[in-house]
């Protein structure tokens, strides 16, 4: 059974080099997982601050309207969907990646505002108050005061968001983008060898979870041990 298991192995990395479809793929699912959280990061803080001050003061009523709206499509259709009509419908010209970052960008940016504006409404209204009193423009106490401790609130939440946006790239496939996932179907497709290159991508992305929740922990202990004043003083 060892000697099968060595032999299974060889035929499915080690032969024609094939570890090279996982090496790639496992880049490929990097730099959009990556570069997606980032862009959803972005549009997550936008959406929430304009669904968030609109829920508290008032403001931003045109833009509030566009933001549930964007929120809405998001939300009620699936991740796969939007792939396909990302690549195959409005941006069928681009580069696979460049339009996996995108769609998987805006879909976790709607989930990610939400937990944003959960954060943010849950800070004191005072706060904003005590910066308005200090000079501080709306925009300045809300990126200085009132965002430094929204994220440390709804970090948890954020990983969570994040590690599902990393397992969810699995599914860039459909727009014939090989990453660790495909890469993994191409072994078994050239081999006819299922359990190895499968529990082998799985294995990757186990590890690539525990590590990703392994930094986060670090970070959540870090926001919560010093707990400082979000407040500058070159404010």
């Amino acid at each position: 059974m060892f000697q099968s298991l060595i032999d299974d192995f060889q035929l499915c990395f080690v032969k024609a080099d094939r570890w090279r479809y996982l090496l790639k793929g496992l880049g490929v699912t990097l730099e959009v997982a990556i570069a997606a959280i980032l862009l959803g990061l972005i549009i997550g803080f936008v959406v929430a601050i304009v669904r968030s001050s609109h829920d508290k003061y008032g403001k931003f009523g045109f833009l509030n309207a566009i933001a549930k709206v964007y929120l809405t499509i998001i939300r009620g259709t699936p991740m796969v969907v939007q792939l396909l009509i990302c690549y195959f419908i409005i941006l069928k010209s681009l580069d696979k990646v460049f339009v996996a970052i995108l769609a998987f960008g805006i879909n976790s940016g709607a989930y990610q505002a939400e937990i944003m504006r959960a954060g943010i409404m849950s800070i004191d209204p005072g706060q904003m108050e005590a910066g308005r009193a200090l000079g501080l423009s709306y925009w300045r106490t809300m990126l200085k005061v009132i965002l430094p401790q929204a994220i440390r609130n709804v970090l948890p939440a954020l990983g969570n968001e994040f590690i599902v946006l990393m397992k969810d790239t699995s599914i860039v496939g459909y727009i014939a983008l090989i990453d660790l996932a495909k890469g993994g179907d191409i072994i078994r497709s050239q081999t006819y060898s299922v359990y190895t290159p499968y529990l082998t991508v799985a294995a990757i992305y186990l590890v690539l979870v525990m590590t990703m929740t392994w930094l986060l922990g670090i970070l959540e202990r870090h926001l919560r041990n010093t707990g400082a004043n979000p407040v500058h003083n070159d404010s």
